[in-house]
């Protein structure tokens, strides 16, 4: 007779693999994904390194679990974020605002999920990441543009502009630091903004949705 889970054992082992890549996590808030290696990942969450290897064989594993983990986090946060809007450009600025003020508040985290340097297989599945985050803000600027709301435009090339963008503004290596929150906060709220008018909103309409947004 076939060996079947229990309910019980099955929760551990989930319980055990969420483990894994909440400790994967930390390592990349604090250091990067560079750190993200299968004997830090084992210290971190004070287990042996063979029982990383039974749940991911690989470092690619591992990583690409983590990346698909933030990916559905970050997408789930803007979707929602937009969905509480109360019409299609509130929601597209609500979506953008979302992903800005979510990046910057762990802005290591989301560097290393998007776009820091480090192997060619990681950035093969980051590609997935991007390529979902740029996917969602299309759909936000179809349904304004359905909407007359925005000038018409090609939004599978305005989306992923508006992403590198972002990331580039806010996270990556050139962007600026920001000590206090309310520096933060402005910061967010700019670049909200710059990416409004990217995509033909005017300048007072423009300023009147970023004031409106509930930032996280």
């Amino acid at each position: 007779m076939p060996y079947r889970r229990t309910e019980r054992v099955v929760r551990r082992l989930a319980a055990r693999e969420q483990a894994i890549l909440e400790a994967a996590r930390a390592l990349a808030v604090e250091h990067g994904m560079a750190a993200v290696q299968i004997a830090a990942v084992a210290k971190q969450a004070g287990i042996a390194a063979g029982t990383v290897y039974r749940y991911f064989p690989s470092k690619a594993d591992l990583v690409a679990a983590l990346i698909a983990a933030l990916a559905a986090r970050e997408i789930e946060a803007i979707r929602k974020a937009a969905d509480a809007a109360p019409g299609p450009l509130s929601a597209l600025a609500a979506s953008i605002a979302s992903f800005a003020a979510r990046a910057l508040a762990s802005r290591k985290l989301a560097w290393a999920a998007i776009a820091e340097p480090v192997d060619a297989d990681i950035d093969t599945l980051r590609l997935d990441f991007r390529q979902s985050l740029a996917a969602e803000l299309e759909t936000r600027i179809r349904t304004a543009i359905a909407g007359g709301h925005l000038p018409d435009q090609d939004a599978r090339v305005s989306a992923p502009a508006v992403i590198g963008a972002l990331t580039e503004g806010l996270i990556g290596p050139l962007a600026p630091t920001y000590d206090e929150p309310a520096a933060a906060r402005e910061g967010v709220q700019l670049a909200t903004l710059l990416a409004l008018r990217a995509l033909g909103v005017v300048d007072a309409r423009a300023r009147g949705l970023v004031v409106q947004v509930t930032l996280p």
